[in-house]
């Protein structure tokens, strides 16, 4: 078996990066330690949705309010992820990853231990700034470390792990609300978060920081041209502002918005729409983020067989667009209702490996932090904006509204999916 190897390559703090090796076992490992801090990172995001009609009772503020604390939690989140990425892509992702683990856990807990909603709103912000550490980091170690062979699969148990932990919380806070109180919930968060830091710290050796004295130089006339997007002037912020990248970012912001006013207000909106009970309700939205997860798994299997992941993407969300407007907009029994999520939330899934693999053409070598960084911005700028309006929409008594505005930014998105490739450069002979 031949074993490929980059050796020789020195991080910029002087540390030796761990050589790229093509083995499974290496390749499983960085998944899992990787997996399992996108796990938590999706797990802690999901943990207040579910539990947002109950905060409004103890805090006696409305849904806009509430809102509030996840727009916050997605500008810091924002505004922060492109200065990581470059971070990233300068010092390496290692340190940074296990610090961002660490303070995200420290937050929640601290949400479920403070009384106050306004010092729920601080922690908001903080969080955000935390989660900002993940993608880039992310990325640049899968990218760095797993054998090119595996990588669109690696992509897909990536997100796949972020989809369980968006599953598993929704079902935990159900639980533990329902025992305990939505705060003891919160809190909770400490044991599972410790566990994860744990797991990096004592094997982040194995993780390579991507960072490179190749990936550092600058790009030589003779390389223009042999990877789409990689030129002497788009370099840093200005390969950010390319075509190619800012399309993946515009790309992002729509899967954003079509996700989030979902993901936080489905809840309470089928409880007034639909005949169903707030469990029912929660089960619901669990099961569409567990079909998320199978269909990431899909998903990455289709990455590894096939170049063109826009029309992956595009055919996904249109499928999504119309199971979400049938839910939403037609009178049905929990049963289905669930059911139906769970079908889109399937479709939903598949869409995310192909994401990612439509960002990985368009990046030169040494620039994954920061480009991932950059169009995941695109999430929390559509984090940012959907919770509030979509808040706003149930308190005028319109829930409707939501699965109309959703299913549209999915139709959109398809399209930029399908423009993003006709952005890239054609390579030079």
């Amino acid at each position: 078996m031949t074993v490929t190897m980059r050796s020789g390559a020195k991080a910029d703090n002087g540390e030796s990066a761990p050589p790229k090796m093509a083995g499974p076992r290496a390749d499983g490992r960085v998944i899992g330690l990787i997996g399992g801090a996108h796990f938590l990172s999706h797990y802690l995001i999901y943990l207040l949705p579910p539990v947002l009609p109950l905060m409004k009772v103890e805090f006696g503020v409305s849904y806009a309010a509430l809102g509030l604390i996840m727009t916050i939690f997605n500008l810091t989140s924002a505004l922060t992820h492109v200065p990581m990425g470059f971070v990233v892509d300068r010092f390496g992702a290692r340190r940074l990853l296990i610090v961002g683990v660490a303070v995200s856990t420290l937050t929640y807990v601290g949400m479920g231990a403070f009384a106050g909603y306004t010092a729920i709103l601080m922690l908001a912000a903080i969080a955000g700034v935390a989660n900002s550490v993940y993608h880039p980091a992310d990325y640049a170690i899968m990218s760095a470390t797993v054998s090119n062979q595996r990588i669109g699969r690696a992509f897909s148990l990536h997100t796949f792990a972020g989809f369980a932990g968006g599953a598993v919380a929704p079902m935990v806070m159900a639980y533990v609300s329902i025992q305990w109180g939505w705060r003891t919930g919160l809190m909770l968060t400490g044991i599972l978060g410790t566990a994860i830091w744990l797991s990096l710290l004592m094997n982040r050796r194995a993780l390579s920081d991507g960072v490179s004295s190749k990936a550092a130089r600058p790009v030589r006339q003779d390389e223009v041209g042999k990877k789409p997007g990689l030129t002497p002037e788009k370099s840093g912020v200005a390969l950010l502002l390319s075509l190619p990248v800012f399309m993946c970012f515009l790309f992002f912001i729509l899967l954003s918005i079509s996700q989030n006013g979902l993901s936080t207000f489905a809840v309470a909106a089928f409880v007034s729409i639909q005949d169903i009970s707030l469990e029912g309700a929660q089960m619901a939205l669990t099961a569409f983020l567990v079909g998320s997860a199978l269909g990431v798994l899909v998903g990455g299997q289709i990455a590894d067989r096939t170049r063109r992941h826009e029309w992956v993407a595009a055919l996904s969300f249109m499928a999504t667009a119309v199971v979400i407007f049938t839910v939403g907009n037609v009178l049905l029994s929990a049963g289905w209702v669930i059911a139906a999520m769970a079908l889109g939330g399937m479709t939903f899934g598949a869409i995310m490996p192909a994401r990612d693999m439509l960002v990985r053409a368009v990046t030169p070598e040494g620039s994954m932090g920061k480009v991932f960084g950059f169009v995941s911005t695109g999430l929390n700028i559509g984090g940012a904006a959907t919770p509030v309006f979509f808040g706003w929409l149930l308190d005028q008594g319109e829930p409707r509204l939501l699965f109309w505005f959703g299913p549209i930014s999915m139709l959109l998105a398809a399209l930029v999916a399908i423009i993003i490739p006709m952005t890239r450069p054609k390579a030079q002979p």
